[in-house]
């Protein structure tokens, strides 16, 4: 049985000011992960981790879980960009980005 349970955050300023810095620390990471993946031209999650993980850790001061979901962010937005490619769901027909 599952339960969803919906909770509202209340963070003092001094809680949000933390919080909004390790999402912006995440998603400057995520970006540096997507270059990587481009240039490297890797699409699978335990390879970009090889690649990236340490640098994730070192250069934007995340620890271990957030620099896994980092990794996880961006090679579920490839993925979903290959999909959409392939199902023709980016632009018209005679776009160039709907892979016919």
């Amino acid at each position: 049985m599952k339960l969803v349970v919906q909770v509202k955050l209340l963070p003092t300023p001094v809680q949000a000011s933390a919080l909004e810095a390790t999402l912006r620390a995440c998603n400057r990471a995520a970006t540096h992960a997507s270059t990587v993946a481009f240039n490297r031209g890797v699409r699978d999650r335990n390879g970009l981790q090889k690649e990236v993980y340490a640098d994730l850790k070192a250069a934007f001061g995340l620890s271990a879980q957030p620099a896994v979901r980092a990794v996880k962010k961006v090679v579920d937005a490839y993925a979903t960009l290959r999909a959409n490619l392939r199902a023709g769901n980016l632009g018209p027909s005679t776009s160039r980005r709907t892979g016919a």
